[in-house]
């Protein structure tokens, strides 16, 4: 039977960490208690934080005894992740604590794979969880009362927890055996037309995943083709570098078609929604950009035409990482418009800014017999385009 890791500071939360492992027990799973105080713990626990600490890549002394808690924190989380890593026996994973507590565990959950069952009891769980959950199925539970002594609000939240958790680790998802190949798809409101025309062109012999370009949804795409589970993709979409480069509220990260590059999976991409950067609702867009061409979406989302130097800067960015890229790759510019609103008569239309586009990835672009750069002479939305996409994919895959 694979185990729970109940995870967290037994230097400050012993009670509550070994209540948590007393009723995952009782639920029926198997259970370890993991150490990770960063100061003298005399606590004894299944995994101790000398267990963990040696799995820093700079041995023990990187994390214990320093005088500096945030880089004891830091340190922390880098050994917890290795030593998750280094697990074949995590049936979930189940963390206590507040804001130091949270940030140790949450980046070890956030190495494992979609799919382990990981569930934090934290303070910081009722605002801005994307910092500590990211891309991947983490649950955030919120602790109401600060997890510092058993009562009887603490009691119920981390007994719900150990229940939940445990439940996760004894009733495994089962595997429908599926023979398709999984596919990722990227996808915006704007280039929609086009993705459902390739899922609905492809979905007969390959199962697919669609992901929303909202920044994180990139990362959760590039997440599944790092852990193995997407074994092509079709990043039809990559707006999300032009709210990076410009400074919209949907960026990637500097990481953006880096698993491609490390996997080299068949690759077919293209530049979907790199006519526009984001911003929350029109009272929001920031003051240098008030006097720019602005396309208020809906109260919550405006968007901002890019110009022909922001459009250069993208393509050459985009370039650069597609020339790293070793596996099959074909990269598609769809000449008539790349969203749904830059076709002709729309709002924003402007050949030039697509023209410099093009030319910035034609000019940085690195041909090889792997490598091809294709032109498609209609917009992205066209089934003419959707069509060029899917024979560019099989002819890779």
């Amino acid at each position: 039977m694979k185990r729970v890791y109940v995870i967290g500071t037994c230097d400050t939360k012993e009670a509550e960490l070994r209540y948590a492992v007393d009723r995952v027990r009782a639920a029926g799973a198997d259970c370890a208690l993991v150490d990770i105080s960063t100061t003298q713990s005399t606590a004894v626990a299944d995994v101790t934080p000398e267990m963990v600490a040696k799995h820093h890549p700079h041995g023990t002394d990187a994390v214990l005894g320093h005088s500096d808690r945030g880089r004891a924190v830091t340190a922390m989380g880098e050994a917890l992740t290795a030593y998750l890593l280094s697990r074949t026996d995590i049936g979930g994973v189940l963390g206590l604590g507040g804001g130091g507590n949270t940030a140790i565990v949450t980046v070890a959950m956030r190495a494992l794979p979609v799919g382990v069952p990981k569930l934090m009891v934290s303070t910081m769980a009722s605002g801005n969880v994307a910092p500590y959950v990211g891309p991947t199925d983490i649950a955030m539970m919120h602790a109401v009362a600060d997890v510092a002594g058993l009562n009887a609000i603490t009691r119920k939240v981390i007994g719900n927890a150990a229940h939940a958790v445990a439940g996760m680790a004894l009733n495994a998802v089962p595997d429908l055996g599926e023979s398709k190949r999984a596919v990722g798809l990227t996808m915006f409101g704007v280039t929609t037309a086009c993705v459902t025309q390739i899922r609905q062109k492809i979905e007969a012999t390959t199962e697919c995943f669609v992901f929303h370009a909202t920044g994180t949804g990139g990362q959760c795409f590039e997440k599944l083709i790092d852990s193995g589970f997407l074994t092509a993709a079709l990043d039809i979409t990559t707006t999300e570098v032009a709210d990076y480069l410009v400074g919209g509220v949907l960026p990637c990260t500097e990481d953006r078609f880096g698993s491609i590059i490390r996997t080299g999976i068949p690759y077919v991409g293209s530049v979907g929604a790199c006519d526009m950067v984001n911003f929350g609702g029109l009272e929001s867009v920031p003051p240098q950009f008030r006097d720019r061409k602005l396309h208020v979406h809906n109260a919550q989302v405006t968007l901002m035409r890019t110009t022909p130097g922001e459009n250069a800067a993208i393509g050459r960015w985009i370039a650069e990482r597609l020339n790293r890229m070793q596996g099959p790759v074909r990269f598609l510019l769809p000449l008539r418009g790349v969203s749904a609103i830059d076709a002709a008569g729309q709002v924003f239309y402007d050949p030039e800014a697509d023209a410099a586009l093009f030319d910035a990835i034609r000019c940085s672009f690195v041909a090889a017999p792997n490598r091809k750069l294709i032109d498609v002479d209609a917009h992205i939305n066209d089934s003419v385009f959707a069509e060029a996409a899917v024979q560019a994919f099989r002819d890779i895959s």
